[in-house]
């Protein structure tokens, strides 16, 4: 399976469900069908392979924690914030339009 090693996952994948939909069709010979049995765990295991590089991949990867500094809390809002911060300036007794 030399040249079957440099097959990706999905293509390696994409043969053993191949094989595994002429297996069902149930149009080979006894012997096609052992041939097949074995391509498909030669596929299988290659999947699996893939799997376990990929998972030793991504567990060798570095691991930094970016420490995010803290937000500060939004601060309660009081009655005077909410006016603007300031008093109205109209004289009073007078209606502001």
């Amino acid at each position: 399976m030399s040249g079957e090693e440099q097959l990706t996952y999905e293509q390696a994948l994409a043969r053993l469900d191949e094989t595994l939909r002429a297996l069902e069709e149930g149009k080979m010979s006894l012997e096609e069908a052992i041939a097949a049995v074995a391509r498909g765990r030669e596929y299988l295991q290659l999947c699996q392979r893939k799997l376990e590089e990929a998972r030793q991949r991504i567990e060798s990867l570095p691991v930094t924690e970016e420490l995010a500094e803290p937000e500060e809390p939004p601060h309660p809002a009081t009655v005077s914030d909410l006016r603007g911060g300031a008093q109205p300036t109209t004289p009073q007794g007078e209606i502001p339009f």
